[in-house]
């Protein structure tokens, strides 16, 4: 009876001693609870104390894909995942748009933050210059974000061909879409 005893108390003991894990920490294999080998079936276990909205754009069909977005039970927009395979509940979620600030990586980088605070924290893989933003590549976290050209000077807004460098990008600039994605790095 005593061992028995002895052994519930050690084990109520370590397990809490086991930190909980943080549901909105980014890491490059992981958002909160998601990772990077969860289904789609997975998540109802995954997001049970919130909203999960299935969206199908177009059909099977046409080619479109389905995106999932994460509601909080306050109906705030969380985050929109895409599968990697439409309409397959085994699917892997491979794209991961983050929508809330609560979000961060553990160097504090999130939706909220700036050109400056990523360039301080995280080597810039690539810059991809596009007709109206650029698209930041972080390879160490498994992530892109996209910063609007009116962020940019002037003389960039509606130039397509100039390779542009961090130094061109103002630490002011802020995110305009903050994405994992787990099918590209």
């Amino acid at each position: 009876m005593k061992l028995t005893f002895a052994i519930l108390s050690v084990l109520t003991l370590v397990l809490s001693c086991t930190p909980k894990k943080d549901p909105f920490l980014i890491t490059p294999q992981s958002i909160g609870d998601l990772t990077n080998t969860s289904e789609v079936k997975d998540l109802e276990t995954i997001y049970v104390k919130d909203s999960i909205v299935k969206y199908i754009s177009g059909d099977e069909f046409t080619g479109t894909t389905n995106e999932i977005k994460i509601l909080d039970k306050q109906g705030n927009h969380l985050l929109r995942l895409e599968p990697e395979q439409q309409f397959d509940t085994t699917a892997t979620i491979v794209s991961i748009r983050i929508m809330d600030a609560r979000f961060k990586t553990d160097k504090g980088i999130g939706v909220a933050s700036t050109f400056g605070d990523i360039a301080k924290n995280y080597k810039i893989s690539k810059i991809t210059n596009t007709l109206s933003s650029v698209i930041v590549n972080l390879d160490e976290i498994n992530a892109f974000v996209i910063i609007d050209k009116k962020e940019l000077p002037s003389e960039l807004h509606f130039d397509t061909d100039t390779k542009i460098e961090a130094s061109q990008i103002p630490d002011t600039a802020t995110i305009k879409y903050f994405w994992l994605d787990w099918n590209l790095f």
